[in-house]
């Protein structure tokens, strides 16, 4: 992360009655993460109506990022992290979009910077008419750990 220039925001914090992080095996799944940055979203509404694919991809470049703090402070080193598995991203869109994948691309492509090979990982970009606090995107992750 030093080399790529990055600093990872704070920790984000449950909305409501989950966790953000949770182990299992050597599993780690993250719940779904919004692009708060310094406790606010970025942006509001949705693709193709108000915002641009360029916006919601920068809206999911943040989600990356709170992921990343999240797993740092869940379990205390990125190092311990083997390889990104799976990332799904719900995109609030208009009905007649249809470019979804384009708006993670900036998502992936970063996972593989900072992981190399092992930030290659299966992808889901779903489409949906609202997110929470009226949200762009929204992004879980799983990612194997090393034993």
């Amino acid at each position: 992360m030093k080399e790529l220039g990055i600093t990872l925001p704070e920790p984000l914090k449950p909305v409501g009655a989950y966790t953000t992080a949770l182990k299992v095996g050597n599993l780690l799944f993250l719940s779904g993460i919004l692009p708060f940055r310094e406790g606010k979203l970025l942006r509001k509404g949705k693709v193709d109506k108000n915002v641009s694919i360029e916006e919601a991809s920068e809206e999911a470049l943040q989600v990356v990022l709170n992921a990343m703090a999240i797993v740092k402070n869940y379990i205390g080193n990125l190092d311990k992290i083997k390889q990104c598995v799976k990332v799904t991203g719900y995109i609030a869109s208009s009905e007649s979009f249809t470019e979804h994948p384009k708006v993670l691309n900036s998502a992936s492509e970063l996972l593989m910077k900072i992981f190399g090979e092992n930030g290659k990982h299966c992808r889901v970009a779903v489409g949906v008419c609202s997110l929470p606090l009226d949200a762009v995107v929204e992004m879980d992750f799983i990612f194997e750990l090393k034993k």
